[in-house]
């Protein structure tokens, strides 16, 4: 049986690890912030300390194939695995997360970073319903004349000095997003590009609204082979086990 190394820490990760399971010898790694779901085989936390640990995890571990489904924003951890697969001979696939379309009634602000976005949010509103994730927010300690509405995972101390600080694990209603942001006199949503369904609701509820979307493009996305849904991994594992038989 393959032994399988899912790159993980996103919905997409764990419904490919749950259908897998039983095709291949699973292990997934997790950075463990957003906290340890149940999956099948074993889970594994914490870094690597970079390509070389990688590699070297690799090596010792016998891992037969890699899937990175990694958040589109973790470019470091998929570089390091794009490195360390080279190194070790070892097959990889990405797991991209569906890039989200521009709708006609969309009024989306593209920047192509946190500091960009943080600079230009001053004159694009003043009450900002900020969800660009726990090791983001810290971009915004210096912007002056805007109120946020901080959305994170788990409660953490106010991160900024005009907020307040709600707690949410998606999915989330289209509904539920506005009625929210109506609450909060919202006028502006900063955001990234991050994609898939489980966070749409927020662009819907903006659109809905007329608001404006302060969107971080993603980074240049890793090289290698890539497939945007668990139903073509789950065909090229199969394609994998059969080429080496």
């Amino acid at each position: 049986m393959v032994r399988l190394l899912i790159l993980g820490g996103t919905a997409e990760a764990a419904a490919l690890a749950r259908a897998v399971a039983g095709r291949a010898e699973i292990i997934t790694s997790l950075a463990g912030r957003a906290g340890v779901p149940d999956l099948p085989g074993r889970v594994r936390v914490g870094g690597f300390g970079g390509a070389a640990g990688l590699e070297a995890f690799l090596r010792a571990e016998a891992v037969d194939a890699v899937i990175d489904a990694t958040h589109p924003f973790a470019a470091r951890i998929s570089a390091h695995a794009e490195a360390a697969c080279q190194a070790a001979a070892v097959a990889r696939l990405v797991l991209a997360r569906r890039q989200w379309r521009r709708d006609a009634d969309d009024r989306w602000i593209l920047v192509d970073s946190v500091a960009e976005a943080a600079a230009r949010l001053p004159e694009i509103g003043r009450r900002a319903f900020l969800t660009v994730g726990a090791g983001d927010v810290a971009g915004f300690t210096d912007v002056r004349g805007v109120w946020f509405l901080v959305r994170l995972l788990q409660e953490r101390r106010q991160p900024l000095a005009a907020c307040a600080v709600i707690t949410g694990r998606p999915p989330f209603t289209v509904e539920a997003e506005e009625a929210l942001m109506r609450a909060h006199g919202i006028d502006v949503l900063v955001t990234k590009a991050s994609g898939g369904d489980a966070t749409y609701a927020k662009i819907e509820a903006a659109r809905r609204l007329g608001l404006a979307v302060l969107m971080i493009r993603r980074p240049p996305p890793p090289a290698g082979e890539t497939v945007e849904t668990i139903a073509a991994a789950l065909g090229w594992l199969e394609n994998l086990t059969l080429d080496s038989l």
